[in-house]
């Protein structure tokens, strides 16, 4: 019987200690508040952010709304993230992308005050991660790899010295987890795959974990998966399920692979609630940072 390694029930369990941080921290005096910029009403973005304002509610932490209409200029966009840079209330804030076409996503992303990157996706953050080898960095990291690694050690799983073949080169998990599951507090070995990695079913055959990134419902099958390994579940599609007339939420790993694996997580309710538990984690230990309290204050973040 394969492990599941539930994310809803890690994600409570680090939302309840961070709520008690939240809580120490006001006492001190000091702000905790979450920011949001949204542009339009994509169904997919609007269903996220509001989950991640109820996470806030759920921890403590205060909701910053920046919400533009679809056909807001790049000078409005770029005034809603001044205003959240300027906000004092505001620990740390997102950007949601996709923005609107004809907008440059990354020259807003650059426009972040990197103290406030709660995504850390901010490519000064992305440069720290880089540089910090031994995973020492006190700078915001980014979210979806953070719940992928948390989400195997909660559940026992020692990654030194294993074999971790990443599926999918995106800047939101592929290029980045390859760069924490390699820090000597990791010390893991990584194959980066994509659509042009030749004998990709062997490489997958060989791996210890699979973190499966691609966005194609279903990707990884029984036969690449070996019977000890783990396997991360990220990518998400949308499928259109004809016999009950809706679309269903798939991930990159066929179910029949539960049967044959170590471990696995659910998708969704794997990595996915993990990825929003990270999010309210960095928020708070960049407030714990300013506030030169908590386990890693080494000062304001960005610094």
């Amino acid at each position: 019987m394969a492990q599941v390694l539930d994310g809803k029930a890690a994600a409570q369990q680090i939302k309840a200690d961070l709520a008690r941080r939240v809580e120490r921290l006001r006492k001190a005096g000091h702000p905790v508040g979450l920011g949001t910029l949204l542009v339009g009403q994509d169904a997919g973005s609007v269903k996220y952010v509001a989950g991640k304002h109820r996470d806030c509610a759920d921890v403590g932490i205060d909701s910053i709304r920046e919400d533009l209409p679809a056909d807001a200029t790049f000078d409005d966009i770029a005034a809603a993230v001044r205003r959240l840079n300027e906000n004092p209330e505001c620990t740390g804030y997102i950007v949601q992308l996709p923005l609107p076409q004809g907008i440059d996503s990354n020259r807003i992303v650059e426009m972040v005050d990197p103290a406030k990157d709660a995504d850390g996706m901010h490519p000064y953050n992305l440069g720290q991660l880089v540089l910090h080898t031994n995973g020492d960095s006190c700078y915001p990291l980014p979210c979806t790899p953070s719940g992928v690694i948390d989400l195997m050690e909660r559940n026992g799983i020692d990654l030194d010295g294993k074999h971790v073949v990443v599926l999918g080169r995106g800047v939101t998990i592929g290029r980045t987890i390859g760069l924490m599951l390699t820090n000597r507090n990791v010390d893991a070995t990584v194959t980066l795959c994509h659509t042009h990695t030749r004998n990709l079913h062997e490489i997958m055959r060989s791996a210890d974990v699979i973190v499966a990134a691609v966005g194609k419902a279903h990707f990884v099958k029984p036969e690449d998966v070996n019977p000890n390994a783990v396997l991360m579940d990220v990518g998400v599609s949308r499928v259109y399920d004809e016999a009950a007339g809706r679309w269903r939420v798939q991930g990159d790993v066929d179910p029949a692979c539960h049967d044959v694996c170590a471990a696995y997580s659910p998708n969704p309710g794997g990595v996915g609630p993990m990825t929003r538990a990270m999010l309210l984690r960095n928020v708070v230990r960049i407030a714990e940072r300013s506030a030169g309290i908590g386990p890693d204050a080494v000062g304001a973040a960005g610094e």
